[in-house]
C-alpha cells in the first residue's frame, strides 16, 4: 500500500506546485511528486494579490518606456549616433516592430509567422539614411536586450508558464525581422551598384 501527504506551496512569482510526499506500506520515503498549477492570480505578502500578465501584454503596455529605454542605449553608442537623427527618425520603426513581435506572441502554436512589412520597410529606410550592415545589426540587439530588460523589469506580473516559449518567440521573431532588413538593404545595395551609381 502507498501512502500519501499532499499540499499546495505558493511560489513567489506566480507558480503554484502540488506536492506529494509519497510512502511506500512500511512509511519508507519513496519521493516526492511536483506538478505545476497554472494560476493567474497570486497572493502577495501583504496578503492583497498580483495579476499575472503574458509577455505579449507587458510588452504593449510598456511599449512607450520600452521604445525610450531602447533609445538611451542606442545614444550610447558612438556607431549608432554619428548619423544624426531626431527621436522619430530614430525610433519611429519600433511601434511597428514591436507590435509584429506581439502580434507573434499571439499566434496558436505551430501557426507559420508572417514577414515583417515593417522590418522590410525598415531596411530601406536605414539604408537611404546612411546606415551600415553592423549598425542595423546593432540596433537589433539593443532591441533585443531592451525588450528582455522590460520583462525583467516585470518580473512579478510574467506568467511564468509560458515565459521560456515566449522568450524564444521574441529572439525568433526579432532576428526574423533583423534578416528581412538586411534582405531590403542588400537587394537595394546590389540594384544600386547594377544600375553603376
Amino acid at each position: 500500500m502507498t501512502k500519501c501527504s499532499a499540499k499546495f506551496v505558493m511560489e513567489p512569482r506566480s507558480l503554484r506546485i502540488w506536492s506529494q510526499r509519497v510512502t511506500n506500506q512500511n512509511g519508507k520515503h519513496k519521493g516526492v511528486l511536483m506538478k505545476p498549477v497554472k494560476s493567474s492570480v497570486v497572493p502577495k505578502s501583504n496578503g492583497g494579490t498580483v495579476t499575472t500578465e503574458t509577455v505579449a501584454n507587458i510588452l504593449e503596455r510598456e511599449l512607450n518606456p520600452l521604445i525610450e529605454a531602447w533609445l538611451v542605449r542606442v545614444e550610447k553608442e558612438p556607431d549608432l549616433i554619428h548619423i544624426p537623427l531626431n527621436h522619430d527618425e530614430r525610433t519611429g520603426h519600433l511601434p511597428h516592430l514591436i507590435h509584429d513581435v506581439i502580434r507573434r506572441l499571439r499566434l496558436d502554436s505551430g501557426t507559420k509567422a508572417p514577414i515583417s512589412k515593417a522590418a522590410a520597410e525598415h531596411g530601406d529606410l536605414r539604408r537611404k539614411q546612411g546606415y551600415t550592415v553592423a549598425m542595423m545589426v546593432e540596433e537589433s540587439r539593443l532591441l533585443q536586450v531592451s525588450i528582455f530588460t522590460t520583462l525583467h523589469q516585470n518580473v512579478k506580473q510574467l506568467e511564468f508558464s509560458a515565459l521560456l516559449p515566449d522568450v524564444v518567440t521574441v529572439a525568433d521573431e526579432v532576428d526574423a525581422q533583423l534578416k528581412e532588413q538586411m534582405l531590403r538593404f542588400m537587394a537595394a545595395d546590389k540594384a544600386e551598384r547594377a544600375n553603376g551609381k
